[in-house]
């Protein structure tokens, strides 16, 4: 290739990147509306996104990975933790943690009842954005740490694939137990995202290892205010009613509602539920 034909094929490379890019651009641009949920805009929303840059939540956490990566990220937090859980944590996050157990935690921005309302409404809409799947999600945790906000902090090479201990599920295992395993991890949230199965290993739910002993000892207990007969029982009522029974003072209720999604009812079929169960009932 002499010198006039490689001027020529720079410029004519140039010249199809360039439409080439010119192109995507436009197409994007096409399709923001759609991926970011433009219509679901609301004053609240735009309202909670001020609140969010005037606390300076960046300088700790990030949003579709873009941030500071002292704390969490938060893209889909709504959807992992849900409004009444994200309300009652940012009225007062020491409630939801031991501070001498966990280091460091998120400080307490005083902010109003309706700054609150508005700040998780904008992180509504966030988690709602099409990302394409990032940041994955969710993280699984095999040790005690617990970050901000109450989302899971990696422990040394933790996140994502990490095995979760219990029972034994062998590969194309097609039993009850396997396929609740299955169903913990990739429900819709998954259990995996607020539960651990770690001993002291406490999430924005509690851990359930022992859950099974625990579920026994529950129904048995006089403060029980729900209708299980049984650890099994019990056990598919915490799914499916997780307000039938909450323990007044713990973190993980306000006024007698829990923070868990009361939608896996509905979500799941009933062998799901029943594999999900049996699965849980193994942690004894």
């Amino acid at each position: 290739m002499n010198k006039r034909q490689a001027r020529l094929f720079a410029i004519g490379s140039t010249v199809v990147a360039s439409l080439a890019f010119l192109g995507l651009t436009i197409d994007s641009h096409r399709q923001f509306p759609k991926l970011t949920n433009a219509q679901n805009i609301t004053p609240a929303v735009t309202h909670g996104k001020d609140v969010w840059h005037k606390n300076n939540c960046i300088n700790c956490h990030t949003l579709f990975g873009e941030g500071a990566y002292y704390a969490p990220d938060l893209t889909k937090i709504a959807q992992h933790r849900g409004a009444a859980y994200l309300q009652a944590y940012l009225k007062d996050p020491s409630k939801f943690y031991d501070e001498q157990r966990h280091r460091r935690l998120m400080p307490k921005q005083d902010m109003t009842d309706v700054e609150i309302a508005d700040l998780v409404s904008f992180l509504d809409w966030v988690s709602k954005v099409d990302n394409q799947g990032w940041p994955p999600r969710p993280i699984l945790v095999t040790g005690s740490g617990i970050g901000p906000m109450g989302a899971p902090r990696p422990i040394e090479g933790t996140a994502g694939s990490a095995p979760l201990p219990g029972a034994a599920t062998p590969a194309g295992d097609k039993s009850p137990i396997a396929l609740g395993e299955i169903v913990f991890k990739t429900s819709t949230p998954a259990c995996a995202a607020c539960h651990s199965l770690v001993p002291g290993a406490q999430m924005a739910g509690p851990s359930l290892a022992g859950v099974a002993t625990r579920a026994q000892q529950t129904i048995g207990s006089a403060d029980y205010k729900g209708q299980a007969k049984d650890a099994t029982t019990y056990l598919h009522e915490s799914i499916v009613q997780p307000s039938a029974h909450t323990v007044a003072g713990a973190m993980y209720s306000a006024s007698g509602v829990s923070f868990m999604p009361a939608t896996y009812g509905k979500d799941l079929t009933p062998e799901q539920i029943d594999q999900l169960v049996a699965y849980l009932a193994t942690f004894k």
